[in-house]
């Protein structure tokens, strides 16, 4: 019998000697049962730290910037049906991915999210989960600590950009360039994760992500926030 699984590439960096939940992702993800995943990750140790997790492809013991690493991941992505880089700070329910890719296939979202818990920490109340929706169509999505992209998706978007480091501004950018090619952008609230175990930018130069942000959207198209925080369609 012919498997016809949904195959997905996760891909993910984890700081092996800071508090994580590498292992909670790769653990839930790998018991997936309705999408067949293969898992790759790079460990960034400067203590030297086991970095023992199943699926670690490498180890980095200097500063590397995230989309660095995640380009080095990507090898052969285009094979995939589904494509997940995911942080290693979050938390999922059982069954996450089968979840996820079913939403996405009923919303048809080329480009997606999960919504934010509302005890996660919250960069956009945007994100924060809409109880009793399944999903919405947005022109807004965030690159972490989760995001998900169809094949025909990430063949636009995909590897990141030689100069690019920590992504900031693709949020603005790949939903316009997604819906210029005419798939769909959202969010999906019935399949929530939690971020919650480290707080955000604690592990990198705010100032520098944030000039990174600026010089991204300064070259290429892409939605002003009015233009991006928008409902455009809701699943309930």
């Amino acid at each position: 019998m012919t498997n016809t699984k949904p195959k997905i590439l996760c891909v993910g960096v984890y700081l092996a000697d800071q508090k994580n939940s590498a292992r909670h992702i790769a653990n839930i993800l790998s018991r997936s049962k309705a999408v067949s995943i293969e898992q790759r990750w790079i460990a960034i140790s400067r203590t030297g730290a086991p970095s023992d997790l199943r699926g670690t492809v490498s180890a980095v013991r200097e500063y590397t910037p995230r989309c660095v690493l995640i380009n080095q991941l990507l090898y052969g992505f285009e094979n995939y049906d589904w494509v997940i880089i995911t942080d290693d700070d979050i938390e999922m329910a059982e069954g996450f991915a089968d979840a996820l890719i079913g939403v996405a296939n009923y919303a048809d979202f080329a480009l997606l999210q999960p919504a934010r818990t509302h005890d996660s920490y919250i960069s956009h109340d945007f994100v924060a989960q809409f109880k009793g929706l399944v999903a919405r169509r947005t022109r807004f999505i965030e690159i972490g600590p989760l995001v998900a992209m169809r094949r025909d998706a990430a063949r636009l978007i995909l590897p990141f950009a030689d100069n690019a480091e920590m992504g900031w501004g693709f949020d603005y950018i790949w939903p316009r360039r997604v819906e210029k090619a005419g798939m769909r952008v959202g969010i999906i609230d019935a399949v929530p994760i939690a971020h919650r175990i480290r707080e955000p930018v604690s592990g990198y130069n705010f100032e520098n992500a944030k000039g990174e942000m600026r010089r991204l959207l300064a070259a290429n198209a892409h939605y002003s926030p009015r233009e991006a925080f928008k409902i455009l369609e809701i699943f309930a």
